[in-house]
């Protein structure tokens, strides 16, 4: 059987690290802010049903999961002094920014029907734009370095600016939407946002004008293909599964932030502190969860990460009567265990995709990690649209002005869909976790094959 030989050289500057890890910006703020504020939008400032609310949200991001392979393909041969991947930065990104923008900005045309195919053309645009920046962004450090250690170091710049801009636009665009007020408070915060969008887009195309482009050699495999080959990786499968179940739980529970906030909570300042205390945490743990991985190993702190995860939400459950402070004690509990639930699956993917290389002795990391985002994208995206239909059966009332009075039925629904059911789908996802059998030893045997 034949080995891939991993090279261990080449170091980038640290400004072309910055400069690739700074399109984290653009996509922080276009994967954070419509999970957290478009269902608001529809439903407590359009007026438009729950249920068709939770279908507004879920369709764009559908449709992106479809794409992703497209985009992956097509950047794969575009032919640019640039590079093949770096274009794209600048052409989707600069397309993806008015469209945000838009989405947020929909007139009072007197109808709800038109006001909500407004919303959905100009989520479905940002969605395709997005496609277009995300996969070939994705795409560039297999290309920018050959080394193992280099590539940790930039994802590591990468995934420290994504939880800062994730922390910082979502507890600023509910602020930017209650301190104007109404629609136009949404409109002043899509515009904000287009602009962040804007800022990240134009520091990773500039930052990253000096990093080496690799050879890319366009794949001739279709996407049947691929997932025939995802189908053969049954760890991979195990840790993809258990990956989605742990989105859809966190889509859930940013949906429901502001819902929660606003009508259980009966205080809409308090969406911001819910999710500071939801994704603050990842800023300082993360680091802690790798070290306590690297002693008891990745799978088992994956385990207790869950854990911790279902436990914060469980105790949300109380919102109805507990005190604030505890409803806040309780997010941050969750956002403990996020933190390891975000660190351990990303460390153990490129373990799946190294046994796949000793299996079959080829390399298709890029394979795995286009499957690996079109899983975590649907998960996030059914998030919404699950909380949108506990919503519906707890006969929820949209209105226009965000001021409709709420029956007991929708605000148990709403404390239920963000406690109890993302824990139940935190702890349904260690079925598939628990049979999980790839361990140090493999791992550490593969990688040394594959430097042979």
């Amino acid at each position: 059987m034949s080995q891939t030989r991993v090279p261990d050289t080449s170091v980038l500057p640290g400004s072309v690290r910055f400069g690739y890890g700074s399109g984290s910006v653009a996509t922080g703020a276009f994967g954070t802010v419509p999970g957290l504020m478009l269902l608001p939008f529809l439903t407590d400032s359009l007026g438009i049903a729950a249920l068709w609310a939770g279908a507004i949200v879920l369709l764009p991001k559908l449709w992106d999961v479809v794409l992703n392979p497209v985009a992956g393909r097509i950047s794969d041969r575009t032919v640019d002094a640039r590079g093949p991947r770096r274009p794209w930065l600048l052409r989707a990104g600069l397309l993806l920014a008015p469209c945000f923008a838009l989405i947020f900005a929909a007139p009072e045309m007197g109808s709800q029907v038109a006001e909500a195919a407004w919303v959905l053309v100009f989520f479905l645009a940002a969605a395709t734009a997005y496609a277009f920046f995300q996969v070939p962004y994705v795409a560039m450090p297999a290309e920018m370095t050959d080394s193992y250690d280099e590539r940790t170091r930039l994802m590591t710049w990468r995934v420290a600016i994504l939880a800062l801009t994730i922390m910082v636009a979502g507890a600023s665009a509910p602020l930017i939407r209650d301190g104007v007020g109404g629609r136009n408070g949404y409109r002043v915060m899509g515009l904000v946002m287009a602009l962040v969008i804007v800022a990240g887009v134009i520091a990773s195309y500039r930052g990253t004008r000096n990093a080496p482009v690799g050879t890319v050699t366009a794949g001739a495999g279709t996407l049947g293909e691929q997932l025939r080959v995802v189908a053969g990786a049954r760890d991979f499968r195990l840790l993809l599964t258990t990956f989605v179940l742990q989105a859809l739980a966190t889509g859930c529970m940013l949906a429901g932030v502001d819902y929660l906030a606003g009508d259980v909570l009966d205080s809409s300042g308090a969406s911001t502190v819910l999710f500071v205390c939801f994704v603050g945490p990842a800023l300082v743990l993360t680091p802690v969860w790798a070290r306590l991985g690297s002693r008891i190993g990745k799978k088992r702190g994956y385990v207790a990460s869950s854990l911790v995860l279902a436990a914060g939400a469980m105790l949300a459950a109380t919102a109805q009567s507990a005190p604030a402070a505890v409803v806040f004690a309780a997010t941050a509990l969750v956002g403990v265990g996020y933190a390891g639930c975000q660190v351990f699956p990303m460390a153990m993917l490129p373990d799946t995709a190294a046994a796949d290389t000793r299996r079959t002795g080829e390399n298709r990391v890029g394979v795995y990690t286009g499957v690996w985002t079109a899983g975590e994208t649907l998960g996030l995206a059914l998030g919404p649209g699950v909380f949108a239909v506990v919503l519906a059966l707890g006969d929820y009332r949209s209105s226009t002005d965000g001021a409709a009075l709420q029956p007991g039925s929708a605000l148990t629904a709403i404390t239920l869909g963000f406690s109890l059911l993302p824990a139940t789908l935190t702890l349904l996802s260690l079925w598939w976790l628990r049979r999980y059998t790839l361990g140090a030893a493999e791992v550490d045997t593969t990688l040394e094959e594959t430097r042979a």
